[in-house]
């Protein structure tokens, strides 16, 4: 197989947009500024668009010195710098991991409670802080940002593919889903549909990965990206043919085994 690295994508901001990249730093915690950001509630418990799908519409930018800018319709601009290594930690919430982040200030709060309708804050990761990785899938050293549990996803073109030849089948008529309702990482081309599910371990570009765990899908790929509006496909379509264990499968989490460069081009090369 001749299986192409055809995706890089970084998420800023946890829930929001992401970026689409030709190349960067893939590191132990995940790609560079991936994640790094998060909303919270007024309890300090993290925002998704399970509950919250205008996170959606958020578009995330990352200036020369990592500061962010937060663009949503109807909204005017913000640049939120990285806060400063010395502000003072606030404890918060991510599935249940209890994590201590840096507040991003209260003109980032403002914001995102006013385009939320609801009330929220802006939180930083701090480089010093080490997040372990999901303790049933780890090994010593792996940590991650604040992504739910791993520091990769990828996806395949081929299987997306295949999943739409079913959904046209299902629903005459019916328009394709992008990956993008996956948020993944990294997205790869050249292999069978769903061979990704008998991969262990494999290199692309400079990095070794390792295969943690499939990867369980909940109702966030049901999100239309674009307008944040929900339904129920590719999930009730997905269910069909890929559920197992009580849950429905796509995709893959990864763990970085060292840090290297990726560049879109990059060959996967399957290791024993």
């Amino acid at each position: 197989m001749n299986i192409t690295l055809t995706g890089i994508h970084a998420y800023p901001l946890k829930a929001a947009a992401g970026l689409d990249l030709e190349a960067t730093l893939a590191q132990r915690r995940g790609l560079a500024h991936d994640r790094r950001w998060m909303v919270v509630d007024s309890e300090g418990i993290f925002l998704s668009q399970r509950q919250h799908p205008r996170l959606a519409l958020i578009s995330p930018t990352l200036g020369d010195r990592g500061e962010l800018t937060l663009r949503a319709p109807e909204m005017p601009a913000l640049v939120v710098p990285v806060p400063p290594a010395d502000r003072e930690r606030i404890r918060v919430q991510i599935w249940r991991d209890h994590v201590r982040v840096a507040p991003g200030g209260q003109r980032a709060d403002t914001w995102l409670s006013r385009f939320l309708d609801l009330d929220c804050r802006l939180v930083h990761l701090p480089d010093d802080v080490r997040r372990r990785v999901d303790v049933a899938h780890a090994r010593p050293g792996d940590h991650v940002s604040l992504a739910d549990g791993f520091p990769y996803l990828l996806t395949t073109e081929d299987s997306l593919a295949d999943l739409n030849t079913r959904l046209a089948a299902n629903t005459p008529g019916g328009a394709p889903v992008p990956m993008a309702r996956f948020r993944p990482n990294l997205v790869v081309r050249g292999a069978p549909p769903f061979a990704e599910d008998g991969w262990r371990r494999f290199r692309i570009g400079e990095v070794a990965f390792r295969v943690a765990k499939p990867c369980s899908r909940c109702s966030v790929i049901t999100v239309d990206q674009q307008t944040a509006r929900c339904g129920q496909e590719p999930l009730r379509t997905l269910a069909t043919y890929r559920q197992w264990d009580g849950k429905v499968w796509f995709g893959i989490n990864l763990v970085a085994e060292n840090a290297g460069r990726l560049r879109v081009g990059d060959a996967l090369v399957l290791r024993d």
